[in-house]
């Protein structure tokens, strides 16, 4: 099992992390499966839209949804996670299958048990390399979920690329 995750710590720096990830192993002729987040910074707000695109080449999908100025709770527009979450599912099964499954974040809905987490097991199952992103406040959750098998990387694009060029080799060797 290859399965990895980042923790960075600015704000949007896993989501930009793991876009150049995604930049760098396309480049390189890797096959990828998964979303990475893009974040738009609204000119009336404090907060950003939140925009994730299925890889490889796939549907970008709004996945924030605007709850009002005074809203309090947590923005993700679930639907549209979960139309993104069906879109990458459906990708694990193309012909030539992805060797490289990338996750934008283990979050909340994961913890919980929906969004990607059923994703990330399948990919797994099927021997793909894991890359995903992890907040703070979902580490354990994510650990938990990992069975203490995910080993935590650099965050840095170089670094991160290597590991998975290495693990897809392995992956490849095995099987």
């Amino acid at each position: 099992m290859h399965l990895s995750y980042v923790m960075t710590q600015e704000r949007g720096a896993t989501d930009k992390l793991l876009s150049a990830l995604a930049e760098r192993l396309e480049a390189d002729g890797l096959r990828l499966a998964g979303i990475v987040q893009t974040n738009t910074e609204c000119y009336d707000s404090e907060l950003c839209d939140m925009d994730v695109r299925v890889l490889p080449a796939g549907e970008t999908i709004r996945i924030s949804q605007s709850l009002g100025p005074e809203a309090r709770g947590c923005r993700l527009n679930p639907e549209a996670l979960e139309r993104a979450v069906g879109q990458v599912s459906a990708g694990l099964a193309e012909d030539p299958a992805p060797q490289v499954l990338l996750v934008n974040k283990f979050g909340k809905h994961e913890a919980d048990g929906r969004g990607m987490r059923p994703v990330i097991g399948e990919a797994l199952a099927r021997g793909l390399v894991v890359v995903s992103g992890v907040n703070r406040m979902n580490v354990e959750a994510f650990k938990a979920f990992s069975e203490g098998l995910a080993q935590e990387a650099e965050p840095d694009v170089e670094a991160l690329a290597k590991w998975v060029h290495s693990a897809v080799a392995e992956a490849a060797e095995a099987g």
